[in-house]
C-alpha cells in the first residue's frame, strides 16, 4: 500500500506492507487525514518514532469481525489500550501504560491507503458530516477534554496562547461553548485570519494579562513562562503542548501566586463528534490546503510554514 513513512527520514513508498487484523480491530481504509504539529514534531525526532505518522482522520471499515462496522465511514479514539491494567481498570485507558498510539507509539498511522484499531476506538460518523469536517474529530475532542477537566465559569476570561492549529481550534471549541475567549499569538496573518472567524484575536505582546484561565498551545517550552505572566492569582494554567522542548523554568511564580497547572491531552471523540454534527462550529475556514497522499511530503512541507493554519492528505 501507500504510506508516509519515517525512518531515517520521511519518504513515500508505495509498496508498504498492509496492516494485519488482530482480534478485536478492524482495517479501516483512510479517506481523509489531517496533519498536526505533534507530526511536525515526530518527523524531527520527537520521541524516536519509526513508522506511518499521522493519527487524525476519517476513514471507511472494510475489514471488521463486528459486521456492523463494515461500510461505515469512521473517525478513532487514537489510543489502544491493553484494557486489563489496573489504569483500564479505573476508566483511565488513554494513559494504559502498555497501550499503543496511533502514527504516534507502537502503531502505524494514517497517512496511508490502511490503518488498523481496534473496534472499541471507532466511532461512525453521521452521513451529515463530511470528510473535511469528520477529519477534526480528533484534534476537537482534545479541545473538549480541556472542559471535561476543568470547571471554568463561563464569564471567566479565557486566553488561548498559540495561533497555530491547535489554539485555533482549542479557541473555536470554547468560543462555541459561550467562553469570553481570546487568542494570543505572533502571526498577523494567523491572527486576521482568526479574526476573520469571529474570534477575538491579538498579538502576544499586546496582552494585558490577569486571565483567568490560560491554555498554553504555544508548542514552545516557553510557553509555560509566559503563561505564568498572563494569568492571574489562583488561575489555571491548561498544558496542551506535547513537543515543546525544554527550557529553563522558575516556578516560583506558580508558588506563589498559587497558580493551577494542568496537563491536558487527548479527549472523548463522542462529544466532540456530536458538536460538529450538530454545527456548533465548523473549523473547515482554518484548511490551508488539501494534498493527495501521493504528495505527502510536499503536504508535510507546507503543514510546516507559519503562513499555514490546516493542512490536509486526501487519501482515498
Amino acid at each position: 500500500m501507500r504510506a508516509i513513512v519515517l525512518d531515517n527520514g520521511l519518504a513515500f513508498r508505495s509498496d508498504y506492507p498492509p496492516p494485519a487484523r488482530p482480534p478485536g480491530e478492524s482495517i479501516v481504509r483512510v479517506l481523509t487525514a489531517g496533519i498536526c504539529g505533534t507530526d511536525l514534531e515526530l518527523a524531527r525526532g520527537y520521541m524516536g518514532w519509526k513508522g506511518v505518522l499521522g493519527h487524525e482522520f476519517v476513514g471507511e471499515v472494510v475489514e471488521s469481525e463486528t459486521s456492523g462496522l463494515v461500510g461505515r465511514r469512521v473517525v478513532g479514539g487514537i489510543n489502544a489500550a491493553c484494557r486489563r491494567c489496573r489504569l483500564c481498570a479505573q476508566g483511565l485507558e488513554r494513559h494504559c501504560p502498555n497501550r499503543t498510539v496511533l502514527g504516534i507509539l507502537g502503531r502505524d498511522g494514517a497517512f496511508a491507503d490502511l490503518l488498523a484499531l481496534p473496534d472499541g476506538n471507532l466511532y461512525p460518523v453521521p452521513d451529515s458530516v463530511p470528510d473535511e469536517l469528520a477529519v477534526f474529530t480528533e484534534p476537537v475532542a482534545a479541545a473538549y477534554e480541556i472542559l471535561e477537566q476543568t470547571a471554568v465559569p463561563r464569564n471567566y476570561r479565557v486566553l488561548v496562547l498559540g495561533d497555530g492549529r491547535l489554539g485555533a481550534v482549542a479557541a473555536m471549541v470554547l468560543a462555541a461553548e459561550d467562553y469570553h475567549v481570546t487568542v494570543g499569538g505572533h502571526h498577523r496573518e494567523k491572527l486576521a485570519a482568526l479574526s476573520a472567524l469571529g474570534l477575538a484575536a491579538q498579538p502576544e505582546a499586546e496582552l494585558d494579562g490577569g486571565y483567568d484561565v490560560v491554555i498554553d498551545c504555544t508548542g514552545s517550552g516557553a510557553g509555560l513562562l509566559r503563561a505564568l505572566e498572563l494569568v492571574r492569582p489562583r488561575g489555571t494554567i491548561v498544558l496542551k503542548s506535547t513537543a515543546a522542548a525544554g527550557a529553563n523554568l522558575n516556578l516560583a511564580p506558580a508558588v506563589v501566586n498559587e497558580i493551577n497547572i494542568l496537563g491536558s491531552r487527548c479527549g472523548r471523540m463522542s462529544p466532540a463528534l456530536d458538536a460538529l454534527a450538530a454545527g456548533r462550529l465548523d473549523p473547515r475556514p482554518l484548511i490551508s490546503g488539501i494534498f493527495p497522499l501521493d504528495d505527502g511530503l510536499q503536504a508535510l512541507e507546507a503543514a510546516g510554514k507559519t503562513s499555514n493554519l490546516k493542512i490536509l492528505i486526501k487519501v482515498s
